[in-house]
Parts: C-alpha cells; structure tokens; sequence
C-alpha cells in the first residue's frame, strides 16, 4: 500500500475516498432506515441501516448493515422477487430494533 502523501495522477487509487464506504452507497434519504442505540452505562453504541436496491435480474434486495459506531460493521443482503415483500421486511426489522432501544437518527438537510 503506498502511504506517501504523494499522487502520481488525479485518477489515481492512492486519492482519498469521498463519502462512506459501506454496502449501502448513493441512496436516496426516503429509502435509508439509519437507526442508532447508544447507552453509555453499558459502554454501547451501535447503529443499523436498512436500505432497499434493485437488482440486476428484476429482483429487490433488502441490504443490512449493522455494528458499532465507528466501524464498517457486518453486512447481509436478502433478495425478494416483489417490491412489496421486501418493503414488508424493512419495515418489520425496523420496528423490531425500535423495540429493543434503536431510534432514528436525525437527518440534518
């Protein structure tokens, strides 16, 4: 891995990354579930993003990506043949982890 601070070309690997670097890139907001559970008496704090894609063959995936604040965290992604089912899912997973102390984080736009 080169660590000089030196770039060689404006198109270059060496350039710094722009944005995050997790599964769920170039959302749009309304499609984000980005859900936060932080309690500093149990040294915890952890997130959860749920984001709906299409996929290549006509499908949708329901991408999760979930682990302590701070890190990349893990990341699974489940594929459905209807938009409805994987809405159903989203919605399910985010009232679960609303119920186990996850609340929303608030979008500054």
């Amino acid at each position: 891995m080169n660590q000089s601070s030196h770039i060689d070309s404006e198109k270059s690997l060496d350039a710094t990354p722009i944005g995050n670097n997790n599964a769920v890139m170039e959302k749009d907001a309304k499609d984000l579930v980005h859900l936060h559970r932080i309690d500093t008496t149990q040294n915890m704090r952890r997130f959860y993003l749920l984001a709906i894609q299409p996929t290549l063959f006509g499908g949708v995936s329901v991408i999760r990506n979930w682990g302590r604040i701070g890190s990349g965290g893990q990341t699974m992604i489940e594929t459905f043949d209807r938009q409805e089912d994987a809405d159903w899912a989203v919605s399910h997973l985010e009232r679960a982890k609303k119920r186990r102390g996850y609340s929303e984080v608030n979008r500054t736009e």
